[in-house]
């Protein structure tokens, strides 16, 4: 009856860390997004994680009648990257992100992560920076 039980609950562990794994850590989609850095800012309680908003050009309405410019929230889990968008508010930036099915706390509180800028460019001089 222990053997039994044993493998009972070993398949389950197994089957719901392969839920988790699908949902938090599989790479749904790639993709690049453009716009201008609305806010860039590292907060949290627990886990201290690095959020951000683009604001792209063009407009939808979240409800029938209504206009609302597009926004995409996004997070970042590399320093490096992070340290640089800080300085890029306002700035006009492309951002190479990965989507994932689910947001885990230590990630951040977006299913979308920035893995890489593509550029940054200074609207008002036209001085782009390429990374």
């Amino acid at each position: 009856m222990g053997r039994f039980v044993f493998i009972v609950v070993s398949v389950i562990v197994l089957i719901l860390g392969g839920i988790f794994f699908y949902k938090f850590y599989f790479v749904f989609g790639k993709g690049v997004k453009a716009g201008e850095l609305n806010y860039f800012v590292q907060k949290g309680y627990i886990f201290k994680t690095y959020e951000g908003k683009l604001i792209q050009s063009g407009y939808k309405g979240q409800v029938a009648g209504t206009i609302q410019s597009n926004e995409f929230q996004f997070s970042v889990t590399n320093e490096r990257i992070a340290q640089k968008l800080m300085t890029a508010s306002g700035k006009w930036v492309e951002l190479s992100y990965k989507e994932y099915l689910g947001a885990i706390p230590w990630r951040g509180f977006s299913p979308f992560i920035v893995d890489s800028i593509i550029s940054i460019t200074d609207q008002q001089t036209g001085k782009r920076i390429v990374e």
